[in-house]
C-alpha cells in the first residue's frame, strides 16, 4: 500500500500536492514542478507491482511510447523517474473530466455535434500514435479526458504496442494497410 505522498519531494523537483486519481497499475497526483513553477500530474506506480518487473516495464513502456509523441490531443509526458521504490510519470495536468464521467453525468444520449467532434480529435491523436507505429490497446471512455475547453485529451499508454508490420498481440492480428493501423480481435 502507498504511504501518504503528500509534500513528498520527487527527483529533487516534483512536490507531490494531492492525490486526484487511481488507476489499474498506478496512483496520480497532483504535484508542483519546482524548477519550471507549474502544475504536473505524477503517475506513480502501485506498491504491490514495484517488486514485478513485468508490471515495471510495462509502466516504463507506457512512458517510452508516450513520450514519443506530440499531438495537442494527447497527454504530454514531461519526466519519468525512479526514486526509492516510486516509479514515476510527470506529465501534463489537464483540468477537466473523463468520458466516462461526462455519460455518466449526462445519463443519456450526448449531442450529436458534441460527439461528432470528440471522435474526430480521438482519431487524430490515435493516427498521430499510429504515424509513429504505436497503437494504444485500451481506448475507452475512462482514458479519454475532455479539457474545460471542450479539448479531448487521449492518456494512459499503459499496454499501448509499438508494431511491426507483422505484429501479433494478444489480443488480436495488428495488420498495416498504407498508413493506417487496424487491430483486429480473433
Amino acid at each position: 500500500m502507498i504511504m501518504n505522498l503528500e509534500g513528498k519531494l520527487l527527483g529533487n523537483r516534483y512536490e507531490i500536492v494531492e492525490k486526484i486519481g487511481n488507476g489499474g497499475m498506478s496512483t496520480v497526483y497532483k504535484a508542483m514542478d519546482k524548477v519550471l513553477k507549474r502544475n504536473v500530474a505524477v503517475k506513480i506506480l502501485r506498491d504491490e507491482f514495484t517488486t514485478d518487473e513485468e508490471f515495471i516495464k510495462r509502466f516504463e513502456a507506457e512512458a517510452q511510447s508516450a513520450a514519443r509523441l506530440t499531438h495537442s490531443n494527447i497527454v504530454s509526458i514531461y519526466d519519468v523517474g525512479v526514486e526509492g521504490n516510486l516509479y514515476y510519470i510527470v506529465m501534463e495536468l489537464i483540468q477537466g473530466k473523463t468520458l466516462k464521467e461526462i455519460i455518466i453525468e449526462e445519463r443519456g444520449p450526448l449531442p450529436w455535434k458534441w460527439s461528432v467532434n470528440v471522435a474526430i480529435q480521438i482519431a487524430s491523436a490515435l493516427e498521430t500514435a499510429h504515424k509513429n507505429n504505436i497503437v494504444h490497446r485500451d481506448i475507452k471512455p475512462h482514458n479519454i479526458i475532455i479539457t474545460e475547453d471542450g479539448i479531448a485529451k487521449v492518456t494512459d499508454f499503459g499496454i499501448a504496442k509499438a508494431v511491426s508490420n507483422s505484429t501479433i498481440t494478444a489480443f488480436g492480428t495488428t495488420i498495416r494497410i498504407g498508413a493506417l493501423l487496424f487491430t483486429r480481435t480473433c
